[in-house]
């Protein structure tokens, strides 16, 4: 039946199998069966309309968390440029994520309403301070109806167009937003006001959004920083705005407990955005990014799952994913199966405390 949905699909099957003599016992039992069954195709990747994580794409009015794709690639113009790929890629395969937090006991898609606003348009898309505009414009909605985004990038850019919305804004109740920013690289960009033609680039979101007081650098963290420098003072943008900052380097010497309880300590009762960037990851996890930083060992999975979750109870106003490159993935896509995770991570974050 053409104009039939799944379950009137399955109705017809089970009409079918009584007359083959498969009987049900009852219409609990029936129901059950429908319900295993519509939970099978939901869970097969390449079937049905690929929202994110099954989600309903609706309207923002009533719900807890929007999931957001952000398909921009014009802020990072030393890659190839494909980061653009990067919220279909998640979106096709999202529907074989987890359904349940097992270390938060919870399942995040029945306490919270979560929802699909599809792609930020971009009808300039090669103009990137147009994108970026269009970036703010689609976010000030989120924010006006006290909707939490979950977005998916697009390159590093993204964060600067979002939290130009976000901070001081509805969510974060006029206040400057505080980062957790895991990354091989500041985005603290100063030397040059434009990085190959682009002002509000993948390289300067960390720098403008403090200079607006949009973004708090005093109680932000910057974890994971191992770029390949240029300069010898390569950090020192960070540090003259005040951002903490705590390298690999250091990380590897401290230890992961010792920087999650400084995150804690820098984020506690402020309005909280993680921005993470699929670059912290070592490159044997994500090797579809855009920067490969191969030199130094980036966060295994634990880890970076780890320090997500350092801010776990705290006032997270949002998140974003960034740099994914899915033509430069591996065929069983594994960097986006890794960005689906951190994803599912602040989805439970933020319904964890709603």
């Amino acid at each position: 039946n053409p104009k039939g949905g799944l379950t009137e699909y399955l109705s017809l099957v089970y009409t079918i199998d009584r007359s083959r003599n498969r009987k049900y016992f009852n219409c609990e039992e029936f129901q059950m069966a429908l319900e295993h069954d519509n939970s099978m195709m939901e869970n097969l990747y390449w079937w049905g309309i690929p929202t994110f994580f099954r989600c309903p794409n609706t309207s923002l009015t009533g719900n807890d968390i929007a999931l957001v794709g952000v398909p921009h690639s014009t802020g990072n113009g030393t890659t190839e440029r494909d980061q653009h790929l990067g919220p279909r890629a998640l979106r096709n395969i999202s529907s074989i994520g987890r359904r349940v937090h097992l270390e938060f006991g919870i399942n995040p898609w029945e306490k919270s309403k979560i929802i699909d606003v599809g792609d930020v348009p971009f009808p300039k898309a090669n103009n990137n301070e147009d994108c970026i505009e269009q970036i703010t414009k689609f976010f000030k909605d989120i924010d006006k109806e006290g909707v939490k985004p979950i977005s998916v990038g697009g390159d590093h850019s993204i964060t600067g167009g979002i939290l130009q919305a976000l901070g001081k804004g509805n969510l974060s109740q006029g206040s400057s937003i505080s980062l957790l920013h895991l990354d091989a690289h500041t985005d603290v960009f100063t030397n040059v006001d434009h990085f190959l033609g682009a002002r509000k680039s993948a390289a300067h979101w960390g720098a403008y959004l403090a200079d607006q007081g949009n973004v708090d650098p005093k109680t932000s963290m910057q974890i994971g920083l191992r770029g390949n420098p240029r300069t010898l003072d390569w950090l020192k943008p960070s540090y003259d705005y005040g951002y903490n900052i705590v390298t690999m380097k250091e990380f590897r010497q401290r230890g992961l407990q010792s920087v999650i309880e400084q995150t804690k300590e820098v984020l506690n009762n402020k309005p909280v955005y993680i921005t993470f960037d699929l670059d912290c990851l070592d490159p044997s996890i994500a090797p579809g990014v855009a920067n490969l930083e191969a030199g130094t060992k980036g966060f295994d999975i634990d880890e970076a799952i780890a320090l997500v979750r350092s801010v776990r109870g705290m006032n997270i106003v949002g998140g974003d994913i960034v740099c994914m490159m899915p033509t430069k993935d591996s065929p069983n896509n594994i960097t986006a199966h890794t960005a689906m995770a951190i994803m599912f991570e602040m989805i439970s974050l933020i319904s964890d405390s709603t």
